[in-house]
Order: C-alpha cells, then sequence, then structure tokens
C-alpha cells in the first residue's frame, strides 16, 4: 500500500510500544513494575474531578468555541502570564485536546517544505514526527549530560542560520529532566532574533521543578515573545493526562491560524475537561505542590539507587520526574540492557535511542510511581547488573 511522504516515516512511540510489550508479559503472568509511561501515578486531584462531573451534569457536553471555553482562555492567560512574567491575552490562548496539538499545530502553520527546524536530542519524539509531517528538515540539536543536559552551543552555533525557521526547546526535558538556565535561554534568543526564526517551547513540565530552583521560560526575554509559541496543559501538574486538556500560547496573528487548524482538525475541546480545567488553575494549589514535594523525594530515592549500580551513574534532574542515568559502563547498548531488564526481571524502562541518537548509552526510568515500586525496581536492576556487569 502506497503512502503519503507525509506519513512514511512516522515511528511508534517507544513508550507504549514497551507498555504494550510489558503488558503482554503480564498478561502471561509475569510480575511488571512499570517506569516506561510518562504518567503520574497519582489521581485526579477531587476538586478537579467534581468540576469536571459537574460540568457534566449540567449539560455542559456540547460544541464550543474552537479557541477553548472563552473563561478558560481567560484563566490561562492570567495564570501563565503571572508565572512567566509577561503579559499575555486570552486571545494568545488556543486550548486543545492535550499539549500535542501545540506541538502539531504550529509546526503546520509555520514550516514550509524545505523549512529547517531544530530539536533537542534526546527529546520527545513527537518533536520530529511533526517536522517530517509538515515536511520540514528535522535537524537534531544535541543535549550534553555535562551540561546538565542543557544544549551544546558549539554544535547549536554551526547549526543555525538564516535557513532555520523554528528551534524546539524543552525545558524541564523528556527524557533528561533538565532545565535550560536563563544565560542560556539568552544564547538561543539572540540566536533566534538574529536569524529571525520562531521558538516553540515546550513548557508542560514547567511546575514540576526541584530544590528551589526555576525554569524560565524564552518568552520572558526581551524581543521574544512577539515569535515564541508556549506549550503547556495539565496532564502532568494536575495528573490529568486522560483528560487530554493543554494549550498554545502564541501571538494573536498565528494564535487565529492555530484555532483555524483546531477548527478543521478536531472542531474544538470536549466543555466539560475545560470547566475542570478552570478549576485546576482557580482553586487551590495546595495539593499540586505536595506532588511536587513527593516528586522530589522519589527523585532522590531513584537516583541515590541509580548511583550505587554498578555500571551506572545518573545526574540528579531538576525537573519532570524521569531519571536518565549513563549506562555505558555496563557494556550493553541502550537497547539490549532496556529489553533485557524487561525480560529477565520485569522492569519496564525506554532505551535512551527511543529519544535520538545522542541517546545511546542511557535508559529513561519514569520516577512518578509508588516509593515501594521504586525501591523493588533498583533491587531487580542491580540483580541483572550483578550478572552482567
Amino acid at each position: 500500500m502506497e503512502f503519503a511522504k507525509r506519513v512514511k516515516g512516522l515511528k511508534p512511540e517507544g513508550a507504549y510500544a514497551v507498555l504494550a510489550y510489558s503488558q503482554k508479559l503480564e498478561a502471561r503472568g509475569q510480575d511488571i513494575i512499570h517506569l516506561e509511561i510518562g504518567q503520574p501515578d497519582f489521581l485526579t486531584f477531587p476538586d478537579i474531578v467534581e468540576a469536571g462531573v459537574d460540568a457534566i451534569r449540567t449539560g455542559q457536553t456540547r460544541y464550543n468555541p474552537p479557541a477553548g471555553v472563552p473563561k478558560l482562555r481567560e484563566v490561562i492567560a492570567r495564570d501563565a502570564g503571572i508565572r512567566r512574567g509577561v503579559n499575555i491575552l486570552p486571545e494568545q490562548v488556543v486550548v486543545g485536546p492535550g499539549a500535542k496539538p501545540g506541538l502539531f499545530f504550529p509546526t503546520m502553520a509555520l514550516v514550509d517544505p524545505g523549512d529547517r527546524v531544530l530539536y533537542p536530542d534526546p527529546g520527545f519524539p513527537t518533536y520530529e514526527a511533526m517536522i517530517v509531517a509538515a515536511g520540514g528538515i528535522p535537524v537534531p540539536m544535541p543535549l550534553l549530560e555535562e551540561n546538565d543536559f542543557s544544549l551544546d552551543f558549539e554544535a547549536f552555533d554551526t547549526l543555525m542560520d538564516d535557513r532555520v525557521k523554528m528551534i524546539i526547546l524543552n525545558s524541564p526535558g523528556n527524557p533528561t529532566g533538565g532545565v535550560i538556565l536563563k544565560a542560556d535561554l539568552e544564547k538561543i534568543a539572540k540566536a533566534a532574533i538574529q536569524y529571525d526564526c520562531w521558538v516553540l517551547s515546550d513548557e508542560i513540565y514547567s511546575r514540576l521543578i526541584y530544590d528551589n530552583l526555576s525554569a524560565p521560560s524564552i518568552a520572558s526575554l526581551p524581543g521574544m515573545m512577539e515569535r515564541t509559541i508556549i506549550v503547556d496543559g495539565f496532564s502532568k501538574t494536575y495528573a490529568m493526562t486522560g483528560w487530554r486538556l493543554g494549550y498554545m500560547i502564541a501571538p494573536v496573528p498565528l494564535a487565529e491560524r492555530l484555532a483555524l487548524l483546531m477548527t478543521h482538525a478536531v472542531g474544538c475541546t470536549a466543555t466539560f475537561t475545560q470547566f475542570a480545567g478552570i478549576q485546576a488553575l482557580t482553586g487551590s494549589q495546595e495539593q499540586a505542590d505536595r506532588v511536587v514535594e513527593e516528586y522530589r523525594k522519589r527523585r532522590d530515592l531513584m537516583v541515590d539507587g541509580l548511583n550505587s549500580l554498578p555500571g551506572v551513574s545518573c545526574r540528579k534532574p531538576q525537573g519532570a520526574f524521569y531519571a536518565f542515568p549513563n549506562i555505558r559502563k555496563t557494556g550493553f547498548s541502550s537497547q539490549k540492557l532496556s529489553l533485557k531488564l524487561l525480560d529477565e526481571v520485569g522492569v519496564a524502562s525506554l532505551s535512551g535511542t527511543d529519544f535520538g541518537k545522542n541517546g545511546q548509552g542511557y535508559l529513561r526510568l519514569c520516577y512518578a510511581t509508588s516509593p515501594e515500586s521504586i525501591t523493588r525496581a533498583l533491587e531487580r536492576i542491580a540483580t541483572c547488573l550483578g550478572q552482567i556487569v
């Protein structure tokens, strides 16, 4: 069967492929510890659930404007602006079913065939997929472990030229947990202005930050709000992955185009989920803060345990909920060790290469699971590595 070029190169997302395989093993009776899926193990907070259920009961189940319920757009503009120190208008906000439309639609709206787009490697696999689907040329932008997984600026400087239409950033990052510091953002902003290109800033983990650090947005830098698309959502902070609620913030003329793509692609985002989103942002943030503190404890448990294992070293991630240990000294490739851990000791992880070629030599482990599961997983990994190192 012959397919269009834009879909020929699409590949499954590694997390879903490993999840499907691990579920087959579970069906055969094998006990699996799931560290592969980037999903909070907490339930959606009760006040948010009640707001969503109440919206259904009161008839908020019909179509709404493609850009989103006006009240939610207002709330997002206010909350996102305060957190980033910028002025955001409701007209700049476009709500979508999850954050992925916020990645795909700006790329479709701005990138023409042949345009070069820089994206982080290792990085979220959807970045490369959406560039290819738009007809652009994906250009991997290496991240360095020794720079706490911020950019390799020697490589960045060689990659930047007037053919680059867009730079994609993700901070805190998936899979590394790295945060791009303000000084590094200033270098990127200078290049974006010099070469007159866009920046798509994936900030879905911006609330999951540890050790009194901050994850500044490049949109807050001088001259950047007018050339930046901010992508964020509710999935990670509020344990709302299945609600499918996210948003993009862009200059008004672009936001209007993004709303048109929403119109023709999905029509609109479910109304009742948007009412839940209003409650998430306007209600008490105490539970969200408690969850972040719990993730910090789990991070420390995971990282300390990984650093005690033979052949493994792991930097302490500054944000998100992923550990990205270096496993090169085990003598195994990322793919082989990930498969071995799953098949032999029932620990589901992801190969670093699921996030690009620069992920070779690493695994991604999600610590958004119980401390008991983390401890058992570390014990199993130790058993496996004791046999092979």
